[in-house]
């Protein structure tokens, strides 16, 4: 089996030779950029597993490299290299499409524990010990091995949208919880494979962007239940 591939764009030379070293060590193919075009341009001209990237380094920022990866491409889990703890910039990364957060410094074996987290729950969502591949949500069709969640199927204003990973795999939990409480700390130890601050602002973003996509439809609602988790709420029609 080919060994994972990381793109990891870190501005300080030095540093990114020895945690490229490090991370080939244990069996990782790593092509380094010293810089946000750089970076950029490495990715566009190759194909990785992960990308790791320091948030403040010249020319581009590591969130400004990680939108314009994200604009072409959904699915290539993130991980931010960053002196900041600020939680304002936290939020930033998990809106932007991160995958994990980690500050300098930072210790190896946690950044190799994380690296695995993050690449384990990338792999391809299909299980065959799950009989349930699709779903109905009042208007909505839900395909959740391919990941097409359509609004009106054959109908007058039909929708298709393609989920990542992570929402395909937030709405497959919500989906078998309709109308019943989603414990918060389930969804992330399932999806995120932890139960952090991170982790939980991580599934934040993600819970609003299943919004978006389920707002054609009055009679759905995913709600806050304070102190533990959400609810997915579907009325049914009247007169139905």
């Amino acid at each position: 089996m080919a060994n994972n591939r990381i793109l990891l764009v870190e501005d300080d030379q030095n540093f990114g030779d020895v945690l490229r070293s490090y991370l080939e060590m244990h069996d990782y193919d790593v092509t380094l950029a010293t810089d946000g075009l750089q970076g950029i341009e490495r990715h566009r001209k190759g194909q990785f597993d992960l990308c790791i990237l320091d948030v403040m380094m010249p020319k581009k920022d590591g969130f400004t490299v990680a939108k314009e990866i994200r604009e072409r491409d959904a699915e290539t889990p993130i991980i931010f290299l960053t002196a900041k703890t600020m939680k304002d910039d936290v939020l930033q990364g998990f809106k932007i499409g991160a995958d994990d957060y980690i500050t300098k410094p930072f210790n190896s074996e946690e950044l190799l524990y994380r690296i695995q987290a993050v690449l384990k729950r990338s792999k391809p969502l299909a299980d065959p010990k799950d009989d349930v591949r699709e779903f109905f949500i009042s208007r909505y069709h839900f395909n959740y091995p391919l990941r097409i969640l359509t609004f009106n199927v054959g109908g007058e204003g039909e929708e298709k949208w393609k989920l990542s990973p992570k929402e395909a795999q937030l709405l497959r939990m919500f989906a078998t919880h309709v109308n019943d409480i989603l414990p918060r700390s389930e969804a992330l130890k399932s999806i995120w494979g932890e139960d952090n601050y991170f982790t939980a602002r991580s599934m934040d973003v993600f819970v609003t962007k299943l919004r978006k996509y389920l707002k054609n439809d009055d009679n759905i609602e995913i709600v806050n239940i304070h102190g533990n988790g959400f609810q997915l709420l579907v009325k049914t029609e009247q007169g139905a």
